[in-house]
């Protein structure tokens, strides 16, 4: 639902612009205009939609970059608790072995 509220919302700035951009124009006529308002809004899509593919597709690569990175800390934090445990473990028998 997003991407097509968002989509709307581009073609509708297009729309708005072209219109901007005709109303500086006055000597046109009204077929010139609407065929004008046409190829520019048809012009913006196409850029709207490549640089919204150019979005989506670094979103997906920057997931990936972070997923590798959440799994390579995780696995740090997992060996540190393990040798933090190994450590308190050896230290509890040196004491219990050092008290007899």
């Amino acid at each position: 639902m997003e991407g097509y509220l968002l989509w709307n919302a581009e073609v509708e700035a297009a729309r708005r612009l072209a219109r901007g951009f005709t109303d500086a124009l006055p000597w046109l006529t009204t077929a010139q205009r609407d065929d004008v308002e046409r190829v520019y809004v048809a012009d913006r899509a196409d850029a709207s939609r490549v640089m919204l593919s150019r979005i989506a597709a670094r979103a997906i690569e920057l997931r990936g970059e972070y997923n590798e990175r959440y799994h390579r800390l995780r696995a740090r934090c997992v060996a540190a608790t393990v040798v933090c445990v190994g450590t308190a473990g050896g230290a509890c028998t040196v004491v219990t072995y050092l008290a007899r």
